[in-house]
């Protein structure tokens, strides 16, 4: 199951990419509610909420690590329950998504905004970037679990 949960991760994290590259950034953005929620291209060369911004390099390499770490973690530990299966599942796959957007154009394709009028912007993100929030999400519900 997780296997598949990457894979379905991936292809709607690219899907809407493709999307975003094709659309938004030639035809503008797109207002769902207004004063709420639009569909905004973004090219985020940084982090999560704009930080490193510029350090393409220094966040592959990171990312890559975290991967690498996550996925020896689930081969060698073996993790019984389900919700913590599927939460390194989404992690896995919103990272290799981002990673995928870095080392392929150097930048990340972010473009869902919330917003409340032009009072307060929650920073640009996209579909990787939920999953990996939900994932480490469940994640930490997961650990503190486990501590009980």
């Amino acid at each position: 199951m997780e296997i598949l949960i990457i894979i379905l991760g991936i292809a709607l994290d690219r899907i809407t990419k493709y999307w975003a590259l094709n659309s938004l950034k030639i035809n503008g953005g797109v207002e769902i509610i207004k004063d709420f929620f639009s569909f905004e291209y973004l090219e985020n060369r940084g982090a999560a909420f704009g930080i490193f911004q510029n350090k393409v390099s220094l966040l592959t390499m990171v990312t890559s690590l975290v991967l690498l770490g996550i996925i020896y973690y689930r081969i060698k530990y073996k993790p019984k329950t389900k919700i913590m299966r599927i939460s390194l599942a989404l992690i896995i796959s919103g990272a290799i998504g981002n990673l995928i957007d870095r080392i392929s154009i150097n930048y990340v394709v972010d473009f869902i905004l919330v917003h409340y009028k032009n009072v307060y912007y929650f920073p640009t993100f996209n579909v990787a970037d939920m999953f990996v929030v939900v994932g480490t999400f469940l994640l930490a519900i997961c650990i503190v679990k486990e501590w009980e």
